[in-house]
């Protein structure tokens, strides 16, 4: 908004130059974003001790988790507003890639915040049931998604493959129709193809980076590097030279995405102030669903879809080692992993909480600068 509104008076206050660059715009998001969090969250915790509520444990977790219960949850919406707040303020709003991120992030963010309102005043650790929850992840992003390919009919359909120069899969053909004459309608078979896996991705990186969300400030870390990452993804596909330099997708308008990134990484600073062991807060379903589903709409908007599995290496873990659990019980009665997700695992086998949490800091930084890195080695 305020780049809508200060811009177009730069003929008469040349300071006002420095909105066109998107490096700028991104510093001014970031400090922003972390401004409002500094500010509001401990107002936010005050509330929520206030109502005496606060985050149900669950019975068969770890025991050193019991001390927890009580400790301020949803603590994601102080995150997600000042991310969307920073965002509109300096992004380019006629920019469909930022309505529909900003789009999915908040409507996970409703979705998240229901399951923990359950939680809350249920005073159980039960929420929206599983099912319930993915069908409204997968519609929420279908339909943004298609949002998104009608405002920008251009937009790649291609997935390319990371460390391969040549090597791309085209997922929607737009010739591969299916014609319903009954119905009067043609249905392209190859744009909604595109559309699931999209879908997929986003929906996957939600859950991912929710079952990360066990230990105070152990998800935080990973989606700022995450993001972090694919704010110079971002960065490179909307800017047609350096695309065309290091041979990635171009995606013109996509470098706004930048600032969106740049919102997420201060944010995620300013909560981990009070997230860090001991935590004096969480962040609940309402900022680790809504986060997850926006690092997913970057790597879809940015052409990065694969990437994702490199620089969220963490979360994939995390994920693989509950399918890996759940998996290895249904078939053979035994579990591989002491409890899961794998987090768990290594406090059960004696390792201290703030280690974990700060090892797998160090994993996501490297794991992050290696997905960067995968714009030179190709």
């Amino acid at each position: 908004m305020l780049y809508h509104l200060l811009y177009p008076l730069r003929e008469h206050f040349s300071a006002l130059n420095v909105l066109r660059y998107l490096t700028f715009r991104s510093l001014a998001a970031f400090f922003i974003a972390i401004s409002l969090v500094l500010l509001f969250q401990p107002r936010f915790i005050a509330w929520f001790r206030q109502k005496q509520l606060g985050q149900p444990i669950r019975e068969d977790g770890p025991q050193s988790h019991l001390s927890k219960k009580g400790t301020p949850t949803m603590g994601g919406v102080v995150v997600v507003l000042a991310v969307v707040v920073s965002t509109l303020l300096f992004a380019d709003l006629s920019s469909p890639y930022i309505w529909s991120t900003v789009g999915v992030t908040l409507l996970y963010a409703v979705l998240g915040f229901v399951d923990d309102y359950r939680k809350v005043s249920r005073k159980n650790s039960k929420g929206l049931s599983a099912k319930g929850k993915l069908f409204w992840q997968f519609l929420i992003a279908a339909v943004f998604l298609r949002m998104l390919l009608e405002f920008r009919p251009e937009f790649s359909t291609v997935v390319t493959v990371p460390f391969f120069k040549n090597m791309s899969f085209e997922l929607g053909p737009r010739s591969s129709l299916i014609s319903l004459p009954l119905l009067h309608i043609s249905i392209d078979i190859g744009l909604w193809r595109f559309i699931a896996f999209a879908a997929l991705v986003i929906v996957s990186c939600a859950n991912a980076v929710n079952l990360t969300d066990g230990l105070d400030g152990l998800v935080i870390g990973p989606v700022m590097t995450v993001a972090l990452a694919y704010g110079v993804f971002a960065y490179v596909a909307g800017n047609a030279k350096y695309a065309e330099y290091l041979q990635v997708v171009p995606v013109a308008g996509a470098g706004d995405l930048a600032i969106f990134a740049a919102a997420v990484f201060a944010a995620g600073l300013g909560f981990l102030w009070f997230n860090a062991f001991p935590a004096q807060v969480f962040m609940g379903d309402v900022g680790s669903l809504s986060l997850g589903g926006a690092l997913g709409m970057l790597a879809v908007i940015t052409k990065q879809e694969l990437v994702m599995v490199i620089a969220g290496g963490v979360f994939v873990l995390e994920a693989l080692s509950v399918i890996a659990q759940v998996t290895s019980f249904k078939l053979t009665g035994k579990r591989v992993l002491r409890m899961a997700p794998l987090h768990h695992h290594y406090e059960l086998k004696g390792l201290a909480e703030p280690k974990i949490i700060v090892r797998c800091w160090i994993i996501s930084i490297l794991l992050a600068l290696l997905a960067i890195t995968t714009l030179k080695l190709r």
